[in-house]
């Protein structure tokens, strides 16, 4: 039973690990829901009840205070697994076999009625159980201010401002309340509603929260962003550190600590073995991502020749964009031996190239926080970034006393090739590469100190409003 003196939160998200899993927000989703809870705080967990998925101990219940076009609508709470107390909502439409997409990757047709939905089915619930502080996330929820009011304190986290749920502007015609802040450059556009209506917007790491303020990266809302002035903050996601843990890791051939770090190289031979790669003593190169273009993937794929010539290998798993997927494919094929590629996502073997990496590749031309490159230092293998959102806010360059990584200064293959240069001689160096691996591994990457911050914006918020619990 939660302390009465901590806050009730209701907490919206249209992604979850290990339940419905995207991108990052899923496992994000997952971490501060999870340490709110370790500490003690009540938290309604709301979700897509996207695939019907059994719950013990289940409670079904319609929900009735939403526009009837998004009816019929049900509330199944229960307890899932490895996750704990859950309410799944289902509203017409909610229901796919992929939260966004179809088979050939395009978004479902009715994407915008799904999560406006949604939105106001979460409204509805928040007007059934009084929460004192209403956590949404991205555009998927942004539309539950439509229809409450009034509304408890509420925070909206921006994961990534890049989808923003813009639809037709005859959808604001629906809302209950305050439609004139979804119309944004004759658009319905869910997330600037959500923006304007938050209390207080979280950016995911302080940089990206500083990056979303300007033309270039502010994808058309940064006008809408500077204007909540000091209610825009960037408070760094952290990841589950009992998830990733070379010591406890049951992926790995064999387990490993920052006093073991020989033992790393289990995992570096099976890497060679699943992905092909020739034998060398020289670096290797890893990459775990999503195969799209803000990943910058693309950026690292004409280095191949370079690394070549170095002795050094890259592996790649991931799936994506067919044409980045296709350019990739051919890069391995004309370098065999020394670019592997493995097309889709397999959990051993992710874990497995970060245990078996010199060098942990992320070329990102966006990164809002970003989760790979923490977790690669988690496992001693050393990042290899982009000066971008918050891999800037975690890995500190090579060139500084404190360096836990490589951080290119610019998003180009030209700035890659020269950073990977420096990179590849610093890993030869015995003494200098294993005293950066192990203050990267010393590193607390956990939602200890995220959740901390939190929880002192909940406090304020509710204090400002008079509903401190």
């Amino acid at each position: 039973m939660a302390n009465r003196s901590t806050p009730r939160i209701l907490f919206a998200t249209a992604e979850l690990a290990p339940l419905a899993r995207v991108g990052g927000l899923a496992a994000a989703s997952a971490g501060i829901v999870g340490e709110l809870r370790r500490q003690g705080v009540e938290v309604e967990l709301v979700v897509p009840d996207y695939f019907g998925t059994p719950l013990e101990d289940e409670e079904v219940r319609p929900i009735t205070h939403i526009p009837q076009w998004f009816q019929p609508a049900y509330a199944r709470r229960g307890t899932l697994p490895g996750v704990g107390q859950i309410t799944l909502v289902e509203t017409l439409g909610i229901r796919k076999p992929h939260p966004y997409t179809d088979q050939w990757g395009n978004g479902w047709f009715d994407n915008d009625a799904r999560f406006i939905g949604f939105g106001a089915a979460v409204a509805a619930l928040c007007e059934a159980s009084s929460p004192d502080i209403l956590h949404l996330n991205d555009w998927h929820t942004s539309a539950a201010p439509a229809y409450l009011w009034p509304a408890p304190p509420t925070v909206l986290t921006i994961h990534t401002l890049g989808y923003q749920g813009r639809t037709n502007s005859n959808w604001t015609f629906g809302f209950w309340h305050w439609w004139e802040r979804y119309l944004h450059g004759g658009d319905c556009n869910l997330l600037a509603g959500g923006i304007r209506s938050a209390d207080l917007v979280v950016a995911v790491s302080p940089n990206y929260a500083r990056e979303i303020l300007e033309p270039d990266m502010g994808f058309g809302l940064d006008g809408i962003l500077r204007d909540k002035g000091d209610r825009l903050v960037g408070i760094l996601n952290g990841i589950d550190t009992a998830e990733w843990d070379p010591s406890t890791d049951a992926h790995l051939p064999r387990r490993f600590d920052v006093d073991s770090l020989a033992d790393r190289a289990a995992s570096r031979a099976e890497v060679f073995r699943r992905f092909e790669l020739s034998p060398t003593d020289g670096a290797l190169v890893t990459v775990v991502s999503r195969l799209v273009h803000q990943k910058g993937i693309d950026l690292l794929l004409p280095l191949a020749g370079q690394l070549a010539e170095r002795g050094a290998r890259l592996a790649i798993l991931g799936s994506g964009e067919r044409g980045l997927v296709d350019a990739i494919q051919s890069t391995a094929t004309g370098h065999a031996g020394v670019v592997g590629f493995v097309d889709g996502y397999d959990e051993t073997l992710a874990h497995q190239l970060f245990a078996g990496a010199d060098l942990f590749a992320m070329p990102s031309r966006f990164e809002p926080c970003g989760l790979a490159q923490m977790q690669a230092m988690r496992y001693g293998a050393l990042p290899l970034v982009t000066d971008v959102g918050g891999l800037r806010d975690t890995v500190v360059d090579a060139a500084l006393a404190a360096s836990t990584g490589f951080v290119a200064p610019a998003v180009s293959t030209e700035a890659l090739a020269a950073t990977l240069d420096r990179a590849l001689g610093v890993v030869a160096d015995e003494r200098r590469r294993t005293a950066m691996q192990r203050r990267g591994m010393a590193i607390d990457w956990s939602w200890s100190a995220p959740v901390a911050e939190h929880l002192a914006w909940y406090e304020r918020l509710m204090s400002a409003t008079g509903t401190s619990a």
